[in-house]
């Protein structure tokens, strides 16, 4: 199966966790753009969505799905979205999509959190993937020398094809931060949490997911964390 294939497995079986007359959040990326169409088949079956990006909630509207906005909705029955990489633990790197901030705080407010991706995502010890953080422009700097220290290769991301920085839909810029071994995600996730300047880092480890289906050549594995 090529990765298409595993990404669009895992997006079906994520509807059998859509719960009915329940508003529904939906993460950002290739693979939530499969649940994404996966979850137009089944949009009457919903009250709506919490989008986690502008990009999520144009696609959202584009299949005629309602998009709320989170401050309208007091309870979000299950958040699903994708990962850059997860541990059999369940903690994850986000925010290769560049919207780390939106699906953390929608995260943190929905009542289960599953994960899609293929089986490569899964990794004993993350950190292979580029780690994104959520930066004031004007801490870029500041922040970079402190991540620096901890031992990364701080970058700062860029506009494609241009050498200006890319700006989030909240106006922060993104340092990918490459050469980590991160064997303690929760310890470095509320480290870096506390850099002034940082808006939010791609470490998903005190709340990481609940379930993550896995696409593999076998099928779609569930695994469940406690």
């Amino acid at each position: 199966m090529t990765q298409d294939e595993l990404k669009q497995a895992v997006a079906r079986a994520a509807i059998d966790y859509v719960v009915d007359g329940e508003t529904i959040g939906v993460g950002t990326g290739s693979t939530a753009n499969f649940f994404i169409d996966e979850l137009a088949r089944i949009k009457d079956r919903i009250k709506g969505t919490v989008a986690s990006s502008e990009a999520t909630a144009a696609r959202l509207r584009g299949h005629g799905i309602a998009v709320f906005d989170l401050n309208d909705v007091t309870e979000i029955a299950v958040y699903i979205d994708g990962a850059d990489e997860i541990t059999a633990s369940g903690a994850m790197i986000k925010g290769g999509g560049a919207a780390l901030t939106r699906e953390k705080i929608v995260a943190s407010v929905s009542r289960q959190f599953v994960c899609i991706a293929d089986g490569s995502k899964l990794v004993e010890v993350m950190g292979k993937f580029a780690l994104p953080v959520e930066v004031l422009p004007m801490a870029r700097a500041a922040v970079m020398r402190q991540l620096a220290a901890l031992g990364g290769q701080p970058r700062l991301r860029l506009k494609p094809g241009t050498d200006q920085a890319f700006i989030t839909d909240n106006g922060g810029e993104i340092i990918d931060v490459a050469g980590l071994h991160i064997t303690d995600p929760q310890g470095l996730e509320q480290g870096i949490n506390q850099i002034v300047g940082v808006i939010a880092v791609g470490l998903f480890a005190r709340r990481g997911a609940d379930v993550c289906l896995l696409g593999t050549s076998e099928g779609v594995k569930t695994l469940t964390f406690a």
